[in-house]
């Protein structure tokens, strides 16, 4: 594409959005067409370039901003601008079993853990498996200080292959979905600090690193809310932050929601039930997880091993079974 296409996107943006700013501007360009524009700041770059603020040359060159907005008739009331947000969409799932595995950290999981809670899974007969956030670990990505001889991301990657094979070999039948948790958006964060350049090319989705669609694996990203029936599922990490943690986990998401939820994230087994005045019970649960219970950065903790199942029926009811795993067996 010419340079020529790009000020005509550019333009027509100006035109649309009258009132926004420099990057609001760049933010729709790289969103309505990110082939011809490598990042958010190369389409800043154009957009600065066009409004005459990249330099005395530029600033020469550039026409009089006040042409690229819809002039007003007298007495005519300004407009309220278009709004460029994403709408935060929930994705419904259908099923009436649902094994829930959350935090298996892979390649750092217990596999003595995994094998007992995914054969309760099989003698429930799920229907449906959710792997609710942080399978992968991404450790050799992450920001936090690392031993360098454990920095090996394409082992990483190729172990989470594995396990998505692994988890389609014991449920052949089953829908299989896979949420991103925190660990799994350090990827999308690594390259938009690392390599933005390659931002938007179907071979850096999270999906086609782990080889997904291969296993018939959906995954369900930008933190998006799941409905089960009534209930709705969480990883953990999209609750509000800085409020006090309480003892209880499932308490701590009741406390942040107000709803029913299960969740991840926390390690840790809970549950917790409170009832409104109308006499409505509200119940949160909290899953444990399925790696390693002593990690170099947290030797000392509260964790355990669990996961859970979900049994819905056509109306929507729900129960939810969160349950332990205690030295290769399911409580």
């Amino acid at each position: 594409m010419t340079e020529l296409s790009r000020r005509e996107i550019i333009l027509e943006l100006m035109d649309k959005y009258p009132n926004h700013g420099a990057l609001t501007i760049a933010r729709a360009a790289y969103k309505q067409a990110p082939e011809l524009f490598a990042t958010v700041e190369s389409a800043r770059t154009s957009v600065r370039s066009i409004l005459g603020l990249s330099g005395s040359a530029k600033r020469k060159e550039s026409t009089d901003k006040s042409r690229f907005r819809t002039p007003r008739k007298p007495g005519e009331l300004p407009k309220m601008p278009e709004s460029i947000s994403d709408p935060w969409e929930v994705f419904t799932i259908e099923s009436r079993k649902l094994g829930v595995l959350s935090d298996v950290h892979v390649p750092y999981h217990d596999k003595t853990a995994l094998a007992a809670a995914v054969q309760r899974l099989r003698v429930v007969g799920v229907d449906t498996v959710l792997l609710n956030g942080d399978i992968a670990d991404f450790f050799a990505i992450s920001r936090w200080e690392k031993d360098p001889r454990k920095r090996n991301f394409s082992r990483e990657i190729e172990s989470v292959r594995e396990f998505l094979a692994y988890i389609r070999g014991q449920f052949p039948k089953a829908a299989i979905y896979f949420k991103e948790g925190n660990h799994e958006e350090r990827w999308h964060k690594y390259l938009f600090n690392k390599a933005p350049e390659l931002l938007g090319l179907d071979v850096t989705t999270f999906a086609n690193l782990v080889n997904a669609s291969e296993h018939g694996v959906e995954v369900i990203d930008q933190q998006r809310k799941i409905a089960v029936g009534g209930l709705t599922i969480l990883h953990g990490h999209e609750l509000p932050k800085g409020l006090t943690n309480p003892v209880n986990p499932a308490r701590g998401a009741f406390l942040r929601t107000l709803d029913t939820v299960l969740i991840g994230h926390h390690h840790r087994t809970s549950e917790h039930t409170e009832q409104t005045m109308t006499g409505k019970t509200i119940a949160t649960w909290s899953t444990g997880c399925l790696c390693e219970l002593t990690p170099e950065y947290a030797r000392i903790n509260r964790w355990n091993h669990g996961a859970a199942t979900v049994e819905t029926d056509k109306g929507g009811e729900f129960r939810v079974h969160s349950f332990r795993v205690i030295n290769g067996k399911t409580f």
